[in-house]
């Protein structure tokens, strides 16, 4: 019995594999995030993000966890706008240590304590700062607070690594 265990995860591991593709048969161009905004949809643009984003087959994908706005000495300022730009400048941070770049991000998820109208501004310039042209896909959830109870933003991502 537990040779055909043995076997069984072999064989699943050699499967498993057989679908990987060698990293050294992708050329630059098909390393590049393909956007996509239906005409027949609202033009999110405006707003900071991209309806659809598609991350290439031969892509690896990281997984940057929640960056708030806390400065190097985890200092919080109590103003938003404050929190949000270090929050990017964070986010800028992190991508620098996996040696990618903005245009890079597939995907962003926001979280915004007590979200209203006048904070979308806000957050529309910095990731349009950051971002410029190639603009993620992106989902904002409006939270009645976050871990730290002085954090009012937080902002984590999906990387495409070349």
């Amino acid at each position: 019995m537990l040779r055909a265990i043995k076997h069984l995860l072999i064989g699943g591991l050699i499967i498993m594999t057989t679908g990987i593709p060698n990293r050294t048969t992708a050329s630059e161009n098909d390393l590049k995030l393909t956007i996509v905004n239906p005409q027949t949809l609202y033009d999110p643009t405006p707003n900071g993000y991209s309806t659809v984003v598609i991350v290439p087959r031969e892509a690896r994908l990281a997984y940057i966890s929640g960056q708030g706005g806390q400065d190097a000495t985890g200092a919080l300022s109590p103003d938003f706008a404050v929190q949000v730009k270090q929050a990017y400048a964070n986010l800028h941070t992190a991508l620098d240590a996996l040696g990618a770049r903005p245009d890079q991000v597939a995907k962003l998820t926001v979280f915004v304590v007590d979200h209203d109208m006048s904070k979308l501004e806000v957050l529309t310039r910095n990731v349009k700062e950051m971002f410029g042209e190639t603009l993620p896909a992106q989902t904002l959830i409006p939270v009645p607070k976050l871990a730290i109870d002085p954090m009012l933003f937080e902002v984590e991502a999906v990387v495409m690594l070349e």
